[in-house]
């Protein structure tokens, strides 16, 4: 690329941040949950319009970056981290219990061990709650350890579809339990 053809390129990249840099912030905004997840997606518009050969062969800059900036929306939805129960783990003098310890532990005391039974019969009458998709893919998920691929390869639903499912049925029997997770902290 020769010299001209360079400044004339780093002109039409600052010309798009100047002329569609609010506008595209305020549209990715509007689809994520932060400023700093926004603001990210926003660098990695500019980035590949950076990596970009030939500039002048984008015919209509603004749909462009929209476009991309949909993408990148996108693909930030495929990368997040589905809701695991493990996740919602609490503290106790020893460090973190997790749901999975209180379930799978070996079992010191008759109290624990019906503090345990009694877990274990909340968790599947909350279970029989949800829909048969949502119950289903968090059972093979956490109690089964199969892997989101896993299960898709054997039901044929959508891996994101899966994720989804599980993330509400983790949500219903996080507040189902929550009184129940208070006991195992006083515990």
């Amino acid at each position: 690329m020769s010299l001209p053809a360079t400044k004339q390129r780093d002109k039409t990249i600052r010309a798009a941040i100047s002329t569609y840099g609010k506008r595209l912030f305020r549209f990715i905004r509007s689809k994520v949950p932060t400023n700093d997840d926004a603001e990210d997606i926003l660098q990695e518009v500019w980035y590949q319009l950076s990596r970009v050969v030939d500039i002048a062969s984008i015919e209509q800059m603004s749909g462009w970056l929209f476009q991309v900036a949909r993408n990148k929306v996108t693909d930030s939805y495929r990368k997040q981290k589905p809701d695991l129960i493990e996740d919602y783990a609490y503290e106790n003098e020893d460090g973190a219990l997790h749901l999975k310890d209180i379930l799978l532990a070996e079992v010191p005391t008759p109290e624990m061990e019906n503090l345990k039974e009694i877990f274990w019969e909340e968790l599947f009458g909350a279970l029989e709650e949800l829909p048969e998709e949502q119950k289903n893919v968090f059972i093979w998920n956490e109690l089964e350890d199969q892997t989101f691929q896993e299960i898709s390869d054997r039901t044929g639903v959508n891996i994101k579809t899966l994720i989804s499912r599980k993330r509400y049925a983790v949500r219903h029997l996080r507040s189902r339990l929550e009184s129940l997770y208070e006991e195992f902290i006083t515990f």
